[in-house]
């Protein structure tokens, strides 16, 4: 656990093909159910401190408390994801710390030296930041805050995971506005 923000929350894995990668980690690993949405809505993207209108697929599924990503670009929109890529990085790109006081936790976090490099939002009370200190390659820390309806996903996801028996593997994401 972190003394800073509490348990690591999500694993983020930048990955080539995301269909490829979930049918590995639901056949392989052993984990699912994915929630898949072709098209993640982000809002107010910056990277950089510039707007960019970024196209990301993203799947999530729960290994226990643990959520797993997974994450491919789909336009050349500048981003941590395209940036660990062109490095020539497959895999592990961010570690993720889950919050319900997120200007608290950004504020302890830039005190200790830590600056935005990449943020925005997904629905309501559902802002994140990725800061830009890299450990081994490439790998970040992102700070999302799951008050509102991300976190009502976030929870559902974990709820399916539990006893799941393999079947229906991959499943689209509810709409944020729904839940």
């Amino acid at each position: 656990m972190s003394r800073f923000l509490g348990e690591i929350r999500q694993l983020g894995y930048v990955v080539p093909d995301i269909e490829e990668a979930m049918e590995y980690w639901s056949t392989t690993m052993g984990v699912g159910p994915w929630y898949y949405n072709p098209r993640v809505p982000i809002e107010d993207y910056r990277y950089d401190g510039q707007s960019y209108d970024v196209h990301n697929s993203v799947a999530l599924a729960n290994s226990g408390y643990v959520q797993v990503e997974l994450i491919q670009t789909r336009n050349d929109a500048p981003s941590m994801y395209r940036d660990f890529t062109q490095a020539g990085n497959v895999g592990l790109q961010h570690v993720a710390y889950w919050t319900e006081n997120f200007d608290a936790d950004l504020a302890l976090m830039e005190s200790k030296g830590f600056k935005v490099k990449m943020s925005g939002k997904v629905g309501d009370n559902g802002r994140f930041v990725y800061f830009d200190k890299e450990m081994h390659p490439g790998t970040v820390i992102e700070l999302s805050e799951v008050v509102g309806p991300k976190g009502r996903l976030f929870k559902s996801i974990y709820e399916a995971s539990i006893d799941w028996d393999g079947s229906d593997p991959i499943r689209p994401f509810p709409s944020l506005s729904e839940i």
